[in-house]
């Protein structure tokens, strides 16, 4: 009789035992270092904000190739996905992910990097995903956000926009390009897509779902950065802090949640 043993694969941050999507997606190429990996990229979500036509006019031939090969490892391609509204996009909606991951995001060009309006248009894009992704999320589920941290994009201030969505930094990781073999950063706006650009000092900003338990009675508790488990009359919170384990005793049965 057969093993019904899995190998885990791993690359970066990311393990073939993960359900993941990636966000904006340009030419692919990230997914597909994920997937060679992996060996299988069925447990995998790859999608970009472009259209299919588009990608043929950014990025030629390569994401059309990139596409290619993904499909056959099965992973699912989806186009034309906003992070800022992919919660309700039709084949997301009731899916959750253990990692959601979008690299160096980018309103597109209207100005230069260190203007005000292009750095708020650049924390509109960072916070809606945040706060799409967070409903996205298993209960031990992370957000990944990789992007340069010299000014000016340190003044994006991701951390910020992080717990703005309800959500709690878990970690910042240096982030290695040469780590995922055959992965490509282009530019993917202006007349310049094609083109990859400098890295520099960039990092990941790992970030998990902070849920706030209210036990309704003669006492209020606030529990933050956790999931809970009722039992009884007693509700055992867990954080991924190995050390983090309260119990508290409810005044009343009733339990709400705060989004």
């Amino acid at each position: 009789m057969g093993s019904l043993f899995v190998e885990e694969k791993c690359i970066g941050y990311y393990s073939s035992r993960d359900r993941i999507l990636l966000v904006g997606e340009g030419d692919f190429s990230f997914a597909l270092s994920l997937a060679t990996a992996f060996g299988d990229a069925s447990n995998m979500v790859a999608t970009s904000l472009d259209s299919e036509g588009m990608l043929e006019v950014k990025y030629m031939s390569s994401a059309r190739a990139n596409v290619a090969l993904l499909k056959l490892k099965g992973c699912t391609i989806l186009h034309e996905v906003d992070a800022l509204t992919m919660s309700q996009h039709p084949n997301l909606r009731h899916r959750v992910f253990d990692r959601i991951a979008y690299n160096f995001p980018h309103a597109g060009f209207v100005g230069r990097e260190d203007n005000s309006y292009q750095i708020s248009l650049h924390k509109e894009v960072v916070g809606g995903f945040l706060r799409n992704g967070r409903n996205m999320l298993t209960e031990k589920g992370e957000i990944h956000v990789t992007h340069k941290t010299e000014y000016p994009y340190s003044e994006w201030e991701i951390v910020k926009l992080g717990q703005d969505a309800g959500l709690k930094l878990t970690g910042i990781e240096s982030f290695n390009v040469h780590a995922y073999p055959g992965y490509v950063n282009r530019r993917g706006a202006g007349n310049r897509s094609y083109e990859t650009f400098r890295v520099g000092t960039s990092c990941t900003y790992k970030q998990w779902r902070s849920l706030k338990v209210l036990a309704g009675g003669a006492g209020i508790f606030l529990i933050k950065f956790g999931f809970y488990v009722r039992v009884k009359n007693t509700v055992r919170v867990e954080s991924n802090n190995n050390n983090a384990k309260v119990s508290v005793r409810l005044i009343e049965k009733k339990t709400f949640f705060l989004k």
